[in-house]
């Protein structure tokens, strides 16, 4: 994986570049849907390309470790051949999922030991495995084993969380250099950078990071309940201390303002469920701001759902989904989904043209108070 840093908007920070895979391109800043179990929920890989224009998913090693397993992943030839996916893919290394498992998770240096959520069976994750998993799913980039710990944390705790990521990022790479692709396609491996929201171990643990030379970087442990101030803080932090040459993935975020916010302090790439789980429930965005396709207002209102939307937004109107979402219809969901995350493709494909054009950040502060509005 290579990164081409094409444009830099003179008022900020803001970037628009290209990433290189051996399974296509991708022009950045990006928004990635996540795919947890091989498939973004509701949506056709069909719909993620033509309707969305996705141009890489994410998967989850946890959640793909457990089922449909390893076995199945590697006798099918890896995961894009197991879903028909064929453009890049980014697995995240399990590590939310295994922490976030409280009181059936022990931590120690060795690795993290979990029960499974679906039988209660036992397992560990290493550094090592973590590895060796990756690369039977065959993602184009994967992420480091780290522990993400509670955004709660004190300064003690977050600490000695810190010194295990990093020992585990270090026996990361070791595994990576030791282990070759299976499938005939590079890929490259991500550090993550953690640190709560305490400026020395954020500034240690990117420092630790960017040591490693890697292909790009991933900063996480943010949005998980610290003000939105803070969480962008500690994103500028980081981002003045990783390489400028490689890309940079804020992991799980966000809101439209989140991403806008971020990506003028210089992110790249991002993924949040934010976009289908809200669409699942009836929420959709748009530039205008936020609808909620259950409210009575729609009941009448026949003008379609977003005419500066996908061919879904201007083909059904707001009444026919408000109808949907009230006959507890699934077509509701799918329709939702694929708005929002065409939202969310279309947000972050106009900021790279703002970019390119050198107007980013007067465009951005025209939009960002209108994204929250309740219509």
């Amino acid at each position: 994986m290579t990164f081409e840093l094409q444009h830099t908007d003179p008022y900020s920070d803001a970037r628009a570049g290209l990433i290189h895979t051996d399974h296509g391109d991708i022009t950045t800043p990006i928004f990635m849907p996540v795919g947890t179990c091989g498939s973004v929920k509701g949506v056709h890989f069909s719909e993620l390309r033509e309707e969305i224009g996705a141009q890489i998913i994410l998967g989850n090693t946890y959640h793909l470790y457990l089922r449909p397993g390893l076995g199945i992943l590697q006798a099918a030839g890896g995961l894009h051949q197991f879903n028909t996916w064929d453009r890049p893919i980014l697995t995240d290394s399990g590590g939310f999922q295994v922490f976030s498992l409280t009181g059936i998770r022990k931590l120690r240096e060795e690795g993290c030991e979990f029960r499974s959520h679906i039988d209660g069976s036992k397992h560990i994750f290493t550094p090592e495995n973590v590895i060796d998993t990756q690369r039977v799913i065959g993602a184009d980039i994967m992420m480091a084993f780290d522990e993400c710990p509670p955004g709660d944390s004190d300064y003690a705790y977050a600490k000695r969380s810190l010194g295990l990521t990093q020992r585990w990022l270090d026996r990361c790479v070791k595994r990576m250099a030791e282990t070759a692709p299976l499938y005939g396609h590079k890929q490259s491996l991500f550090p993550i950078v953690q640190g709560c929201t305490y400026k020395d171990l954020r500034t240690d643990a990117a420092l630790h990071a960017a040591d490693k030379g890697a292909d790009g970087y991933a900063i996480g442990g943010l949005a998980v309940g610290e003000p939105t101030e803070v969480m962008y803080e500690m994103v500028e932090l980081v981002n003045t201390i990783l390489p400028k040459d490689r890309p940079r993935y804020l992991m799980g975020v966000g809101t439209p303002q989140n991403i806008l916010e971020a990506i003028e302090r210089g992110v790249d790439m991002f993924d949040c469920v934010m976009p289908t789980r809200n669409g699942r429930n009836a929420n959709l965005f748009t530039y205008e701001g936020t609808m909620n396709m259950r409210n009575k207002k729609w009941e009448t209102d026949f003008s379609p759902i977003d005419p500066n939307g996908c061919t879904v937004d201007r083909i059904h109107s707001k009444a026919y989904l408000h109808h949907l979402f009230k006959a507890q219809e699934l077509l509701a969901m799918q329709i939702a989904s694929i708005h929002n995350l065409a939202f969310y493709l279309r947000l972050v494909g106009d900021a790279r043209r703002h970019i390119i054009a050198g107007d980013f950040t007067q465009w951005k502060s025209g939009i960002i108070q209108q994204l929250g509005h309740r219509l």
